[in-house]
């Protein structure tokens, strides 16, 4: 697996462009590592020609599926709404089952690496705040936040 990297210079600019086209500014940064997450993902890279032009097309496409999402919930009566959120008894073993596997894979992850990722993922920070806080530079959020991540989705693959 090829390491993929941008500098920061590449990733500001990406991020300007994702800005430029989607709805709610804040969310490009997220948009694009989301992105990056899913290239480093992608079973055939080596197809991906244009690279910042790929993430730049899957932040925007991941932008229009959540504001389609949002729509469609929105028009949803409440009282389906309601209804869909009841989980049924098998899901409920399934999702602890999941979780399970889940804290597993945290408890596998570097603690410093583990941290970065609950912050960003349970206590919706951004990478600049992690940064801040932990006095460290933003790429290396980044890259905590990468690795985690990809870590425990091949984790919960292995399941």
């Amino acid at each position: 697996m090829a390491d993929i990297s941008l500098d920061r210079a590449v990733w500001d600019g990406l991020v300007q462009q994702i800005n430029r086209c989607v709805r709610r500014k804040m969310d490009a940064e997220d948009l694009l590592q989301t992105a990056y997450l899913r290239l480093m993902s992608y079973p055939r890279r080596a197809l991906v020609e244009n690279i910042p032009a790929f993430l730049v097309r899957t932040a925007i496409n991941i932008d229009v599926d959540n504001y389609r999402r949002e729509r469609f919930m929105a028009r949803i009566a409440p009282e389906v709404r309601q209804d869909a959120e009841v989980p049924l008894q098998d899901e409920i073993l399934a999702a602890r089952a999941s979780l399970k596997r889940v804290e597993e894979g945290l408890a596998q992850l570097n603690p410093r690496t583990r941290d970065i990722l609950l912050m960003h993922r349970l206590e919706n920070m951004k990478y600049r705040e992690i940064a801040e806080r932990l006095q460290i530079s933003q790429s290396a959020v980044e890259k905590h936040i990468a690795k985690g991540t990809l870590f425990l989705g091949k984790w919960m693959e292995g399941w």
